[in-house]
């Protein structure tokens, strides 16, 4: 078989493999989020979402956290299954919470964050212009996964008059400047036609993967933008926003966070780091509220 052919296998192969471990994943996190005493909102026409004290919108935010929190998920994800944990958890410490399923293809139903990143910055855009009228507050946080937490949000912070509407930005392990995805999105550089494939299929992963004409233009712009305070908290057992380096940001207000230096044994990989890690979401709630900020260790995970 010709070098370039048995590439594009090997690169058609692990993508599958990733998809499949995704799909995994979300039916896992589907299961464990539906206990007894959740809410269950309807959601569009068709479809219903399964909630626990977010998206609540007769919530108004208290005097100790006055900022809505909007949750992005990443690509190749939903609202639900990356939430489901965290999303209850803040709403329970009364903060309002919303989040919402951006970047949809309709031959993927339920892997979204696929769309093209600036499309998906613009429904970003009016979720949380929905979200201020609501709450009838200035500014939201916004607390994101991978694309949900690095190049989607910056996008609308620098591009979209974000910066004025965004107190914070945390972001957990976000694919701020592009990912290699452990070599696969190098690979796909290198296989001709993979990036025009990859473009027109599932635009909002051509865009994340480094030497994209959407991180040209991102990137071309200083990391952050005045007035927002942004939170990176990354693993280095990352096998996608890889390398795990090249999620922090420069700036004069970023915290970049690893979370093997706050707890050693902690072993989460980038799903698990958005998903279920309490060691980043321990961080989480420090960034949402610094005034009350505790010190993260091995113990937050049981805590």
């Amino acid at each position: 078989m010709p070098p370039h052919k048995r590439s594009f296998r090997t690169l058609a192969c692990t993508a599958s493999a990733l998809a499949l471990a995704l799909a995994v994943t979300a039916g896992t996190a589907s299961a464990a989020a539906a206990p007894a005493d959740t809410k269950t909102e309807k959601t569009g026409k068709t479809g219903k979402t399964v909630t626990s004290g977010w998206n609540n919108w007769s919530c108004k935010p208290s005097a100790a956290h006055p900022n809505p929190v909007v949750l992005l998920h990443g690509t190749w994800a939903n609202q639900l299954d990356t939430w489901f944990l965290l999303a209850p958890e803040l709403a329970a410490k009364g903060y309002c919470v919303y989040s919402l399923d951006y970047g949809k293809l309709p031959y993927m139903p339920g892997f979204n964050g696929q769309g093209p990143i600036v499309k998906s910055a613009g429904e970003v855009s009016a979720f949380v212009d929905k979200v201020l009228k609501s709450t009838d507050t200035k500014k939201v946080d916004i607390v994101g996964h991978s694309q949900g937490g690095g190049p989607l949000p910056r996008y609308y912070l620098e591009f979209m008059n974000g910066a004025a509407k965004v107190d914070k930005l945390i972001g957990l392990a976000p694919s701020n400047h592009g990912s290699t995805a452990s070599g696969l999105g190098t690979l796909a550089r290198k296989v001709p036609g993979v990036s025009k494939v990859l473009s027109l299929a599932v635009p909002g992963v051509e865009d994340q993967i480094v030497g994209s004409e959407f991180l040209k233009k991102l990137n071309s712009k200083p990391d952050t933008v005045p007035g927002v305070t942004y939170t990176v908290i990354s693993t280095k057992y990352d096998e996608i926003a890889t390398p795990y380096t090249s999620q922090q940001l420069s700036g004069p207000n970023v915290r970049n966070v690893v979370v093997q230096d706050l707890c050693k044994l902690d072993v989460s990989e980038h799903i698990a780091l958005g998903l279920v890690d309490r060691i980043a979401f321990h961080e989480v709630k420090n960034a949402l509220d610094p005034a009350h900020a505790t010190p993260t260790t091995c113990a937050s995970a049981v805590s």
